[in-house]
């Protein structure tokens, strides 16, 4: 089947796959985020986009050359299975089935409803804009599962236009910024004194969101010509593609208004910017251009989440196998798959407006809050999961330069250790611990499934 899946892509075309499957949501999202956590100090926050940057640059590397080695193994589940075995791999898919996909894509299904909410004068946490967060996550379900062909043309279409407001605001700010001084302003101006290494340490975990996507370019190297060659730039030259233009749009942002207005607009401030440059027609056209490109990330993200279970059904694991595998004639879509993913999405949207949008709900105690941000920890937790597919890496690939084999790796994994560590800083002690209480139990439920124990946990 694999096996006969042509050559048919370029590096040009790699390239812009990378960048496509990268840029969305999260720069919007996270670019007020980092500049209110480092007090408006924009070097400091450039230099978490940098360091967020060359981790991804690092792992994305390192995940290539394993590409070049397993040219028909798509996804990080099978690069685990091909390091580390088939009961890594499955651990790993069952994070991204019931952790990983429905938290990114409940918190995609809100920014989306967030952002139209700005647009309209919304509370960006009141009733119509949760009730529009709803409605997002079924009709981007209902897209995936009831039409894959034009939810493929709206991907395609989204994809071009995310880049129009990012490309606008990084060339049209930059230029007015320096032409009024007001990107000098901001560069030599701290509206806010605060702990630099706390500070860099929350922009790089929040960096983490928006640089998300990077390892689903991998899947294209059955069908990329000279993909030993060509997978590796791809993914290196698009990743560095994605960090200019996040960063330009940082700067862009800077030459629009100042940081202090920036930091007091809340959710207002990306609006604010693009109509201070573009006037306000061209600024709202270019706030439902920035709408849509979330909307395509969201609509992504529950392509991934509508197949978590099937993923696992498919290698004859995970619960009620036999109704999670079954692919809809009409659709070609695993439709029970699909509305399980949909429920997980559901679930946890409750969740994130519960731990993080209004007065906590969940509590803790001791060293546990489960309050957490399920935005970003989650990704951390990825990150996590890498470095023993990076060990396995170097302990298998024994024919590999030393440059492959161990200091790319290496530099991965200290990558990865620093995010993790950055995790903790960002978002305290309490939270990962409360997160990690919430992953442990979904885990052991995992474990239980994959012993044969499930089959009857979940008749009960």
């Amino acid at each position: 089947m694999e096996q006969g899946l042509t050559k048919k892509y370029g590096l040009f075309t790699a390239i812009a796959m990378v960048v496509g499957i990268v840029i969305g949501s999260g720069v919007f999202f996270k670019a007020e985020k980092i500049l209110v956590a480092t007090g408006g100090d924009l070097p400091l926050g450039i230099l978490g986009w940098i360091i967020g940057g060359v981790i991804m640059v690092s792992c994305a590397y390192t995940f290539a050359i394993m590409a070049t080695r397993y040219e028909y193994v798509n996804g990080v589940v099978d690069y685990a299975e091909a390091t580390l075995g088939k009961n890594y791999a499955y651990y790993v898919g069952w994070f991204m089935a019931l952790i990983y996909y429905p938290t990114l894509t409940s918190v995609l299904a809100w920014v989306s409803a967030r952002f139209t909410g700005v647009l309209l004068g919304w509370d960006i946490v009141g009733p119509q804009t949760m009730v529009l967060a709803g409605f997002f996550l079924v009709a981007s379900y209902a897209l995936n599962a009831l039409s894959p062909v034009l939810a493929g043309k709206f991907q395609v279409t989204a994809t071009v236009i995310k880049l129009i407001p990012l490309v606008l605001m990084a060339i049209i700010g930059t230029i007015v910024g320096l032409a009024n001084g007001m990107t000098v302003t901001n560069f030599t101006t701290v509206v806010e004194n605060v702990d630099p290494l706390q500070g860099l340490f929350t922009a790089v975990v929040a960096t983490a969101f928006a640089y998300e996507g990077w390892i689903i370019a991998t899947s294209i190297n059955a069908e990329l010509r000279e993909s030993k060659k060509n997978l590796p730039k791809a993914l290196v030259l698009g990743s560095f593609i994605v960090i200019t233009v996040y960063i330009l749009y940082y700067i862009g942002l800077a030459g629009a208004v100042t940081n202090e207005v920036m930091m007091a607009g809340g959710q207002d401030g990306a609006r604010i910017a693009f109509e201070t440059i573009f006037s306000s027609v061209g600024g709202t056209l270019l706030f439902v251009f920035i709408i849509i490109s979330c909307l395509g990330t969201l609509n992504g993200l529950m392509l991934g989440c509508t197949r978590g279970m099937y993923s696992l059904a498919a290698r004859n694991e995970g619960p009620k196998v036999n109704v999670m595998n079954q692919i809809d004639k009409a659709t070609n879509i695993p439709s029970n798959s699909a509305i399980f993913g949909l429920l997980l999405s559901a679930a946890w949207l409750v969740y994130f407006y519960g731990a993080n949008l209004t007065d906590p709900w969940f509590g803790g105690f001791g060293v546990f809050n489960f309050n957490f941000d399920s935005s970003e920890i989650p990704i951390v937790t990825i990150y996590a999961l890498y470095i023993p597919i990076f060990i396995g890496m170097m302990m298998k690939e024994k024919d590999l330069s030393t440059w492959k084999r161990f200091i790319v790796p290496v530099l991965a994994i200290i990558g990865c250790v620093f995010m993790v560590i950055a995790a903790f800083f960002s978002h305290g002690m309490e939270s990962v611990f409360g997160y990690l209480a919430i992953f442990a139990v979904i885990m052991i439920i995992g474990v239980l499934v994959k012993g044969g124990k499930g089959k009857e946990f979940f008749k009960k």
